[in-house]
């Protein structure tokens, strides 16, 4: 019994009219069927809330219960733990048995798994999808699976864009659009080892992501510093040139050009002092 029923069916010991259930968890779903029939005709007769109709109602939810346990076996490959989607199809169980009205000549199993099906559906595509895309993609990623599947058990390869496209008669640009959003289906740790064995000695997702480019910052600088050189003679400009792009010494530098390295230092600190006031005055 979940948590969502009001009322232990302990706390009655019978309904008056009705047979005496002891355990309605082990009740087969062939005689839960017909059980159900009894249970609703006196439910539908009794004032909301009072304990008999809580008592009649929370023996239907565990006689029951196979109903969500068959339905959430439709759901097993999709990687969730079972115990959550059992809950989550109580929820659909417990609204179909409120709003069951016996007297449409439907049988209950019929009108219930359908109410169980859309609630886990309704669970997973709010829930389980790592990045939202709109819900027309997400039941689009579910077409596309399925004729995937088809396809390549057809072909015996997997199908291109445009067979895909011409089963499920969709464009090729919205085949190309659901399998992008498909992606954000799942997401995967940066840190998850990705080799099968998992050992440590495998690289993560991350040793392949690039990390952030500190020069990015001088970009701006750079195109600042631009004009501010087209105003520097060509012996300045070739001074520069030698000592930060060659990386030469001020000794080597006077050598090539025939000035002394005190002169290389001054003609430096007055054509890095014009430059770095150009750059204050340009912020």
């Amino acid at each position: 019994m979940t948590a969502t029923a009001e009322t232990s069916v302990g706390e009655l010991a019978e309904a008056p009219g009705l047979p005496e259930v002891a355990d309605p968890s082990a009740v087969s779903p062939r005689d839960a069927r017909e059980l159900s029939r009894l249970f609703f005709d006196r439910l539908a007769e009794l004032e909301e809330g009072t304990p008999e109709y809580q008592y009649i109602r929370n023996t239907l939810i565990e006689m029951n219960m196979s109903l969500v346990r068959y339905a959430a076996g439709r759901f097993r490959s999709r990687g969730d733990e079972m115990e959550d989607i059992v809950q989550v199809g109580m929820i659909g169980l417990i609204k179909s048995i409120d709003r069951f009205d016996l007297a449409r000549g439907v049988e209950f199993p019929a009108f219930a798994v359908p109410y169980i099906v859309g609630e886990i559906k309704r669970f997973f595509r709010d829930t389980t999808w790592a990045v939202h895309v709109p819900r027309r993609l997400q039941e689009a990623r579910v077409t596309l699976a399925r004729a995937t599947d088809e396809l390549t058990t057809r072909l015996g390869r997997s199908p291109t864009v445009r067979e895909i496209a011409e089963l499920t008669s969709m464009s090729e640009e919205e085949v190309i659009e659901a399998r992008v959003a498909s992606n954000g289906y799942n997401s995967v740790s940066l840190d998850a080892p990705l080799g099968a064995d998992g050992n440590d000695d495998d690289f993560a997702l991350a040793d392949y992501i690039g990390v952030e480019d500190t020069t990015m910052e001088l970009v701006e600088d750079f195109h600042s510093l631009a004009p501010l050189m087209s105003t520097l003679d060509d012996r300045a400009r070739r001074i520069l040139h030698l000592r930060f792009v060659e990386e030469k010494t001020q000794a080597e530098i006077g050598k090539e050009i025939g000035i002394s390295q005190m002169h290389v230092s001054r003609l430096l600190s007055r054509t890095l002092a014009h430059l770095r006031s150009g750059l204050l005055t340009t912020r």
